[in-house]
């Protein structure tokens, strides 16, 4: 308490008094805003997430019965969608599946999904389903096929692993032979590489490395993989089990433009542990340094200068190419 010239009490600190003690009262919560619903479309028609649904009866969910994309979209443009497009119809062909729109209504209907978004960055999943049937395995009962496309937002690694790189483990689960499924169709039915996956992430492991029947590196579960040696890239050819993926294209095309060799090869794990350097592709990673296999560090165990050119030119061409979004 102090004392001023004319003898008034000023108080440094409020009295505990009855008067001045009042009784706390909780703050009240902030409103606030629910997180916008995304728009899905189902056939011809766009639906809420929440209420985005197909049959219990679609041979889809039943069996994996069916082929999809997943296509990504920079500055509001869509990344590579033709070639995208005609994997699709390839897998859909080589499964005697009848996509019921033409490209070009593929096409618009994909660029709408986006617009109904409100998304210039992202994702979509563009999925084909051999449709409603009975609980019988015979792909005759389902009369019409079914089209979703999801945009949204993806994520596959944190930051972190493309400035420091990640890790793979080689796992027992072999890529199915190319004898009994073809890579080249991307069906819905996945349980190989999940399979994988669950052995990568019991190793403690950012990436599963897959075999053939034959011992050699097929790909990894969601992913091509290229080994640098000697200022060479590589990669397992498509006979070998890995997907035909866009990625892995625009990796040759990156490649002859900055002169440097790359080449499909046979390529064991022992070509793996001795690289330089070492980097997977995907429509959803990217393209991400690999510094370390089967706890063997790839290198001196950091990302290595050619890894971190062909990122450079590739994210370049993210944001410079594709088909605009905007009608």
């Amino acid at each position: 308490m102090k004392t001023t010239d004319a003898d008034v009490m000023v108080l440094d600190e409020p009295m505990e008094t009855e008067s001045t003690v009042k009784p706390a009262r909780e703050p009240r919560a902030r409103k606030t805003a629910a997180p916008k619903e995304l728009k899905i479309f189902i056939d011809g028609k766009f639906y809420p997430e929440s209420n985005a649904k197909v049959s219990v009866f679609d041979h889809g969910l039943l069996y994996g019965d069916g082929v999809f994309e997943g296509i990504r979209f920079y500055n509001g443009r869509v990344f590579r969608l033709e070639q995208h497009l005609e994997r699709l119809w390839e897998s859909a062909r080589s499964i005697t599946l009848e996509i019921p729109l033409s490209i070009p209504q593929m096409t618009e209907a994909l660029l709408e999904t986006i617009r109904q978004n409100d998304l210039r960055d992202g994702y979509i999943r563009l999925i084909v389903t051999r449709g409603v049937g009975n609980l019988g395995l015979n792909p005759v009962q389902c009369k019409k096929p079914s089209v979703i496309i999801i945009a949204a937002t993806i994520t596959l690694y944190p930051a972190e692993f493309y400035q420091k790189g990640l890790t793979i483990a080689t796992v027992a689960t072999r890529r199915i032979s190319p004898g009994a499924l073809s890579p080249a169709i991307k069906s819905l039915n996945y349980l190989n590489n999940i399979m994988a996956r669950i052995e990568a992430n019991l190793a403690d492991a950012d990436e599963a490395l897959m075999l053939n029947d034959a011992g050699y590196i097929a790909e990894c579960t969601a992913d091509n993989l290229f080994v640098i040696k000697h200022g060479q890239i590589a990669t397992p050819p498509i006979s070998a089990g890995a997907l035909g993926g866009i990625t892995r294209s625009v990796v040759f095309e990156i490649a002859a433009a900055l002169e440097i060799k790359c080449t499909e090869k046979n390529i064991t794990r022992h070509d793996v542990f001795t690289a330089d350097e070492c980097f997977l592709t995907g429509t959803a990673a990217e393209i991400v340094p690999v510094v370390k296999a089967d706890a063997r560090a790839i290198g001196n165990g950091k990302p290595g200068a050619i890894t971190q050119r062909m990122m450079e030119r590739y994210h370049k061409l993210t944001r410079e190419t594709g088909t605009p979004i905007s009608s």
